[in-house]
């Protein structure tokens, strides 16, 4: 049995939330790159211009990326080898969320109940996703998630009747509805299956996922591309000022489902969805 202090997870945590809001993952930037390269419409580059800009910015200048910082999302994969001293994982990770926010100076923007609406002050409580696993590592990522784009997020109930078409086409809708609130060109999530809650974490972790890895099925690296060219027809573009570029990817996860259910997740990310990981 390995230890591991909870103040190492702390430290890692805070770490983490720092450096996910002020560098995108290097996949990311460079699918911005590219995507700025083909883009047709004028304004649209020049828009892809700015962001491009911005993110030299805030690396020259030790910056967030963005004024909205997110809500914490927190995965661990937990080596059920590991056992944590000197506290729980949820008092480290919200130990490690409070002094990354406060010491890294970023907006602190959770309010403790939804209806009181006062804010915490240090970016607490985090979301947390906690998953055991074999060995004695601890793997951890942290995705800030800003609420311009969460708030596009959408489920819905599809029956088995549904066609492959239908749930392309939902993805598409739920962008068109969107237009230019998520800051385009978005990154999107989509989870299939599942249940009602399950679908909508397999739809966060589709987002986080690595834009340049493709689902390894083929029926859903398919559709991804089927789902990517259907929300670029829209015609939104950067910033929704229009252009051929509204989305930079979709990404796909699925999960075992119901005989009776078919649900369809999409959470939405604007074009710096930021995350960060290590393995202690």
């Amino acid at each position: 049995m390995r230890e591991l202090t909870a103040q190492e997870i702390t430290d890692a945590v805070a770490s983490l939330c720092i450096r996910a809001n002020k560098l995108l993952p290097e996949s990311l930037e460079d699918r911005i790159q590219a995507c700025a390269a083909c883009e047709q419409s004028p304004v649209g580059r020049a828009v892809f211009d700015d962001m491009k800009a911005n993110l030299q910015a805030a690396r020259e200048e030790d910056l967030p990326i963005c004024q909205d910082t997110g809500m914490a999302v927190v995965f661990v994969e937990l080596g059920q080898e590991v056992h944590i001293t000197g506290g729980t994982l949820r008092e480290a990770v919200d130990r490690g969320v409070a002094k990354g926010y406060t010491e890294g100076f970023l907006r602190c923007s959770i309010v403790g109940d939804p209806l009181e609406r006062v804010n915490t002050g240090d970016n607490t409580p985090a979301v947390l996703h906690l998953e055991l696993t074999e060995g004695d590592r601890v793997k951890i990522a942290v995705c800030p998630k800003g609420f311009g784009s969460e708030n596009m997020s959408q489920l819905k109930m599809f029956t088995p009747a549904a066609a492959r078409q239908d749930i392309v086409q939902y993805v598409a809708d739920v962008l068109s509805q969107a237009g230019s609130d998520p800051c385009p060109p978005v990154v999107v999530g989509v989870g299939i299956g599942s249940n009602f809650e399950g679908c909508a974490l397999l739809a966060k972790k589709a987002l986080c996922r690595d834009v340049s890895v493709r689902n390894p099925k083929p029926l859903y690296a398919e559709m991804e591309q089927e789902m990517l060219d259907a929300v670029n027809a829209l015609g939104i573009g950067p910033q929704g000022f229009g252009g051929t570029c509204t989305a930079l990817c979709v990404n796909i996860e699925a999960g075992a489902t119901h005989i009776a259910g078919l649900p369809v997740a999409v959470n939405v990310g604007c074009h710096v969805t930021r995350h960060a990981e290590i393995i202690l």
